[in-house]
């Protein structure tokens, strides 16, 4: 399943609801998310970080946040 920024126009609490319908229908099947938004890949198993055409960083969530790169400086400033 591919998702091309499928929250993106989504106030929260709508966002959150489809989240977690995307969630359950992903269960046993590899799933793409493609996301300005952070908090929507937030719960993924692996997060891409792809800037400038290439591939800096992957990793879960609290591995990314715990090294502070590129998504730790993404995330930090998409909550301000």
């Amino acid at each position: 399943m591919f998702l091309d920024e499928a929250t993106s126009a989504l106030d929260s609490a709508s966002e959150r609801v489809v989240q977690d319908a995307l969630e359950t229908a992903a269960v046993g099947r590899t799933t793409f998310t493609i996301a300005h938004r952070l908090s929507t890949i937030k719960r993924s198993d692996i997060i891409l970080v792809i800037a400038d055409g290439r591939l800096v960083e992957q990793g879960s969530h609290d591995e990314l946040m715990s090294r502070e790169g590129v998504y730790y400086d993404l995330y930090t400033k998409g909550q301000q």
